[in-house]
């Protein structure tokens, strides 16, 4: 008989070590890329084209040997491509619904014969790639394609969608692709370099789909090609992922073209991952050790720890991280960064775990965990890439809270505790798009995340972020930037004309700004004349600034989130009582629409009618918006939910100077956003005359503001201000290309004030279902909770 071991089972696992992982050979990958004679040209018209004397830039695997070339495109290859995503365009919006769910379909299909040789590619480039997410994306916006008109009547396609992108994950990548292409558009793609390989796999894998030649393109290149692209005349929209720095500069040397442009800035964004008292401790450890070393490359963690736990999770991790082997980083600019960053955080005190010493050569890095760190250290607040994760401790939710918002791009979390009412407390009071809960990193695509603060201004992710590739209404039209001094708009001083033959002082009316629920002037003391049609002097309003602006936004501050936690019956009945004030003054509105705009008595009562129309539709609406469960491929379960946006600042039209003000009113505050309005700089009145129904209404002080003066002069005020979070712009072309050179991180809807007149009254007095809705979701970003049940 066999003698019996006396060791426990705990003993053995404890001595038991990791085999050296299997080294794949990459064939298929290798293979393909002998195919092109690792010279990787562009993808135009459904063919690669290798055009001679082009710049290239060589791309290197891990080990640092030559992988392949990728070609630098030009000017000539720019006006192809542009030119065949627009004839391209014109054959697949054509297409049925049927027929384009078809190629994503077998797009799937070739994905599942190719996963190999996908996830090869990627991996030889050094980018995380997954053949079963990328299956599942294809599935899924298949289905979307299938349904598009009969779940998106009114909506359209925008044409030419330009797709740019740094390092992101593969996956975010063509989280913009699919669904770009499912609803209708034409797609072109510009990738990172060591994104370009698997991306111009995918489009030969596209190809024999059966997608229409010139549907997807993709241009490789340098950023100036990225700029380049986006430039051209045949492009609609443009979706940037990437870093924030080039985000920005890809926004501003767009300002003035009439083409909108969202951002998700992604690359280094810092997470919060959060542990509570009530963790699974050891889940927990496990779950930092894949997140924040397995995925630094995009994602950065900030692991916050309850104190009481603090210590425990810290000798967990000091034996996990034991002959953990160092990760190779890009180059030594950046292991610099690293080591002066630990260097500081280590003279203010902090303490390293570290699974080896740093070597003395090569561009490889221990995974390091910093505790005792203050949340004022350097390693905090601009922490370097790499494999560094800074360890900070807590007292209690609110405070772990306060932790997670700190940063102001972060996009997801990661929540551990086994108190599903803690976590769910926590998940909305947190700033990000997505959260997990007891697990991190997970995605799918049928939840939709929105980017906060400095994160972007877009939505991805499920039907609602179908929308950012469809439009509604009237599309900007394209334009030429304008030579204007973005330092000085907006700064002029005011300069007033009292009418030939008027006598200021036989006016014997003053208006007054709306700011904090409060009546008041405008805090320089100047006023300006209103005219009539006539030219006669009807009143004197306040002329607001920069001041004014900073106290309503301050206000607002305070009352937004009390506002917007508030049950969606009570901002309904708020709304309520707002058209019943309305309706007791419609004469009184009536008259002053009539003195100040020139419209006639039956006109200016009609327009006050569909006013309180509005409201009530808005009311109305507050409760029946609601998020939903998404049914996912996965053991767990998901709620997504839209949440207000914050404080939104609107430049009013000239146009239905009532009827404008109380739609976005309604749309904005039914949400539980803080509005601070500018009314017609031509026609103030009815918007002041309007402060007295807000007064008497059950609408909270501060939620909205009124602040009349100089267009321009506010809004200026209105994109300094970090804290307004989206600006809805009716105006001129200068204002609106100051807007998108000075705001690329705000959420921005712009109009052209030029067809007001054409198009403004209709928008107005008979809007669509789709104009609603498409109001409704420029006030919100949306939230997806993961809760994982096994």
């Amino acid at each position: 008989m066999a003698e019996r071991s006396s060791h426990s089972v705990y003993d053995i696992f404890k001595s038991m070590e990791f085999g050296p992982s299997a080294v794949s050979p990459a064939v298929t990958a290798e293979s393909w890329l002998e195919q092109h004679s690792r010279s990787l040209g562009l993808f135009i018209d459904g063919k690669f084209v290798h055009s001679d004397n082009r710049h290239a830039f060589t791309l290197s695997d891990s080990k640092g040997e030559n992988l392949c070339s990728i070609v630098c495109a030009d000017d000539e290859d720019i006006l192809s491509c542009t030119s065949s995503a627009a004839a391209g365009f014109k054959v697949w919006k054509e297409l049925s619904d049927n027929h384009r769910a078809k190629v994503l379909l077998r797009l799937g299909s070739s994905l599942q014969r190719y996963s190999q040789c996908v996830c090869e590619v990627c991996d030889l480039g050094q980018t995380a790639g997954s053949a079963p997410a990328l299956i599942r994306l294809a599935q899924y916006y298949a289905g979307w394609a299938q349904l598009r008109h009969t779940l998106l009547p009114e909506w359209s396609p925008r044409g030419v969608i330009a797709v740019i992108s740094d390092d992101v994950l593969f996956y975010s990548l063509w989280l913009k692709v699919l669904p770009a292409l499912a609803v209708g558009n034409s797609v072109i793609v510009v990738p990172g370099v060591k994104r370009a390989p698997p991306s111009l796999l995918l489009a030969q894998l596209f190809k024999e789909a059966g997608l229409p030649a010139g549907v997807l393109n993709v241009v490789t290149g340098n950023s100036s090609v990225r700029v380049k692209v986006a430039q051209n005349k045949e492009i609609n929209y443009v979706t940037y992922s990437g870093n924030k720095q080039d985000g920005e500069l890809l926004v501003k040397e767009m300002a003035g073209c009439g083409v909108p442009v969202s951002l998700s800035l992604s690359v280094c964004s810092v997470c919060p991952f959060i542990i509570f008292e009530t963790a699974d401790m050891d889940s927990a450890v496990e779950g930092l050790m894949d997140a924040a070393f397995k995925n630094y490359a995009e994602w950065r963690w900030l692991v916050c720890v309850q104190e009481s736990v603090y210590d425990a999770v810290v000798e967990k991790l000091k034996y996990r991280m034991v002959g953990m082997n160092c990760v190779r980083v890009s180059d030594e600019c950046e292991m610099g960064r690293m080591d002066a960053a630990v260097h500081v955080a280590e003279q203010q005190g902090a303490m390293l775990i570290q699974s080896c010493p740093p070597p003395c050569s090569g561009c490889l890095y221990p995974p390091t965990v910093v505790c005792n760190v203050a949340p004022s250290c350097s390693l905090v607040v601009s922490p370097p890439p790499g494999p560094i994760v800074p360890l900070l401790s807590f007292r209690s939710a609110p405070e772990a809270v306060a932790l997670g918002n700190c940063r102001p791009h972060a996009r997801a979390a990661s929540i551990w505790t086994e108190d599903l009412t803690l976590a769910l407390e926590t998940a909305k009071s947190l700033c990000v798009g997505s959260v997990c809960v007891n697990s991190h990193s997970i995605t799918d695509p049928s939840l939709p995340q929105s980017t906060w603060r400095e994160s972007g201004n877009c939505t991805d992710g499920g039907r609602e972020g179908l929308y950012q590739f469809l439009s509604a209404s009237v599309a900007l039209p394209r334009s030429e930037p304008i030579a204007l001094d973005y330092n000085n708009f907006g700064r002029a001083k005011s300069q007033f004309l009292v009418p030939d033959g008027s006598d200021p002082s036989s006016v014997s009316r003053s208006c007054s700004h709306f700011i904090g629920g409060k009546v008041c002037k405008a805090d320089s003391g100047y006023s300006r004349p209103v005219q009539a049609s006539e030219g006669i002097i009807l009143a004197y309003c306040p002329d607001g600034g920069r001041k004014d602006v900073r106290n309503a936004v301050e206000a607002a501050l305070k009352v937004q989130p009390g506002w917007m936690k508030k049950s969606p019956a009570t901002r309904a009945l708020a709304l309520y009582s707002l058209a019943d004030s309305l309706e007791k003054r419609r004469q009184e509105m009536s008259v002053s629409i009539h003195k100040q705009t020139g419209l006639s008595m039956d006109e200016a009562a009609q327009e006050v009618e569909l006013s309180i129309s509005r409201l009530s539709d808005w009311a109305a609406r507050c409760d029946k918006q609601n998020g939903h469960v998404p049914l996912l491929p996965h053991t767990g379960s998901a709620l997504s939910a839209p949440e207000a946006i914050g404080v939104v600042g609107v430049v009013l039209p000239d146009t239905k100077p009532l009827l404008s003000m109380v739609s976005v009113l309604g749309a904005t505050v039914s949400m539980g956003n803080a509005i601070i309005m500018v009314p017609s700089e031509k026609f103030p009145l009815p918007a002041l005359d309007f402060i007295p129904i807000l007064q008497a209404s059950d609408v909270p002080a501060a939620v909205v503001s009124v602040i009349s003066g100089g267009r321009d002069q506010l809004t200026q005020a209105l994109a300094n201000h970090n804290e307004v979070q989206a600006i809805w712009y009716w105006g001129s072309a200068e204002g609106r290309q100051f807007l998108q050179h000075c705001c690329p991180l705000k959420h921005l809807w712009l109009h052209c004030e030029e067809e007001e007149e054409v198009e403004g009254r209709k928008f107005w007095t008979k809007p669509s279902f789709s104009m609603q809705e498409e109001m409704w979701r420029k006030c919100v970003v949306w939230k997806s909770v993961w809760i994982p049940t096994a």
